[in-house]
């Protein structure tokens, strides 16, 4: 079973099929040949190389799959704390080892644990402090914290560099490995040693928590501007986007300004009927996939909202879906993108279910904007630049929000 997803875009068809654009075919009938006998699958099993249409392959070409039961036997009889390793690890840990040799950390493998973790993530309520996490320039990264969450209150900053958690370097270490390094029960504590811009490293000590994350808040100011704050593409963003849609054609406002700063993406389907409220018609994002083909995805339904002035909102932690829906928006000219410029996570990833519960996510495509722009490692620049410091965080201040109610006003 596919399920498409951005993540950190994911697409969201229906659920035996969803689309994250955070989603291959791999010969898994090697690795699950050793559970039914390991010689009976050294026997059967035809090299990666092999190609029924030449007598011969590249010496480069050729592989001895043996090599993996090698190294196996050797590891079971000699490992010194061979005690402590299972064959569930020694299994899962090869196909961690496998998918992570793309050298794309959005390649991933993910046991059946991870895997639970994951679809929790995706229903918007699971066990941690609340932020996402990425890869920049090969060092964990922090995208976004999460609106009201332990990370949030403990001062988590985007962009913020993890250097250690818990004592332990991450230097080398996965993004799958560091999420479940910093995730567990509530009520734990994680210690999380911090790089920020160029002051010296600090810990912070967060204290896990129950993460529920309405995706979606909005409310129509006093000035008549209705404010709508999308914090994830996830599960229920399209119901909650809905109903807000329904009070603005109801109240009609002066404008619209959608907030979506350190919000890190989700359903690439909820991304593109987001944005089709504004674009009548024509492509909203395309799909660069290898062998240079495209596929592009359109606007669907009414948009309602295509006469409102909108506004939009996005900052360093705005990632993915945020990205497709704001690059649509400023290449149709239907809002003013205000703020600073994105996080730059521009890959499709496929997410296949695996026959255990376990998930093989692996990246696919690079995206565009409709102007064709890729936006991956280069992000969204916003037509008007409004930096939000620690200073106007710490007095309470957000000059990004009052630009964009300038805007509006001012018309």
């Amino acid at each position: 079973m596919f399920k498409n997803i951005i993540r950190n875009c994911k697409s969201k068809t229906p659920k035996s099929k969803k689309v994250l654009i955070v989603s291959i075919a791999i010969l898994f009938v090697f690795f699950g040949g050793y559970l039914f006998g390991k010689e009976q699958a050294k026997n059967n099993f035809k090299p990666l190389a092999y190609n029924e249409n030449k007598e011969e392959v590249s010496e480069e070409e050729e592989l001895d799959f043996n090599l993996y039961f090698e190294v196996w036997d050797n590891i079971k009889e000699y490992y010194v704390e061979k005690i402590k390793i299972s064959d569930k690890d020694l299994f899962y840990g090869s196909l961690k080892g496998l998918a992570e040799s793309t050298g794309d950390p959005y390649t991933t493998f993910l046991d059946p644990q991870e895997s639970k973790e994951f679809d929790e993530d995706l229903s918007g309520k699971f066990e941690g402090v609340g932020m996402e996490v990425g890869i920049r320039n090969e060092v964990i990264t922090i995208i976004s914290p999460l609106d009201d969450t332990p990370a949030k209150k403990a001062g988590v900053m985007p962009s913020d560099k993890i250097y250690a958690i818990d004592g332990e370097s991450t230097i080398g270490m996965s993004l799958d490995d560091a999420v479940s390094k910093i995730r567990g029960p509530k009520g734990t504590e994680v210690k999380l040693t911090i790089i920020r811009g160029e002051e010296k490293p600090f810990d912070l000590t967060i204290t896990r928590g129950v993460i529920v994350v309405d995706s979606v808040k909005y409310e129509l100011r006093e000035d008549g501007i209705f404010v709508i704050r999308i914090s994830n593409f996830n599960d229920d963003t399209e119901f909650l986007f809905y109903e807000a849609v329904n009070e603005i054609i109801e109240k009609n406002p002066k404008g619209i300004i959608l907030d979506l700063r350190n919000n890190p993406g989700g359903y690439l389907d909820t991304a593109i009927n987001l944005a089709s409220k504004w674009i009548e018609d024509g492509v909203i994002v395309a799909e660069q996939l290898n062998d240079n083909k495209r596929e592009e995805y359109t606007a669907r339904g009414l948009a309602q909202l295509k006469e409102y002035e909108t506004v939009v909102l996005v900052n360093g932690g705005s990632a993915s879906a945020s990205e497709i829906l704001a690059g649509a928006l400023r290449d149709y000219k239907k809002a003013e993108i205000v703020g600073t410029t994105t996080y730059g996570k521009g890959s499709v990833q496929a997410l296949r279910e695996l026959s255990d519960g376990s998930y093989l996510k692996i990246t696919v495509a690079k995206w565009l904007t409709p102007a064709g722009d890729y936006i991956d490692e280069k992000g969204i620049e916003p037509n008007i630049e409004v930096e939000l410091t620690m200073e106007d965080v710490n007095n309470d201040h957000d000059p990004q929000m009052d630009k964009a109610v300038e805007l509006i006003l001012e018309d």
